[in-house]
């Protein structure tokens, strides 16, 4: 399984940016993917997660409202539109999968990583 995220920048507070997780495999359909991010000297930490079907989602308090999580199965891509974004929000980001087909947040039900996108939010 190899996830490929992408769609990071730089942006303004109040900005908006949407990335993108690129998956490989026949089985992308079958899992629940989230987003997580890191900030420099912080642990990585939930975002938000979606279940294999796209019906259920789950968001971080920090970026419930703002953030929207979904998926295209027939493209094995996972989408995370962030709006209204703040100085906080300035992270890399990073998309995985689980085994689980229903959306979860614990850190270590995730066995697959992507790279990391950096977006930086400007104040």
């Amino acid at each position: 399984v190899q996830l490929q995220a992408s769609g990071g920048g730089l942006v303004q507070a109040g900005g908006s940016l949407r990335l993108s997780c690129a998956a490989s495999g026949r089985t992308f359909s079958s899992y629940a993917m989230g987003w997580f991010r890191q900030a420099p000297e912080k642990e990585r930490e939930f975002v938000a997660t979606i279940s294999r079907s796209g019906e259920s989602t789950l968001y971080a308090d920090s970026v419930k409202g703002r953030f929207t999580i979904s998926r295209d199965n027939a493209k094995l891509t996972v989408y995370l539109q962030m709006n209204n974004l703040k100085p906080e929000d300035t992270a890399v980001y990073y998309c995985a999968r689980t085994r689980n087909n229903r959306p979860v947040t614990a850190l270590t039900l995730y066995h697959y990583w992507g790279q990391g996108t950096q977006v930086t939010v400007s104040s």
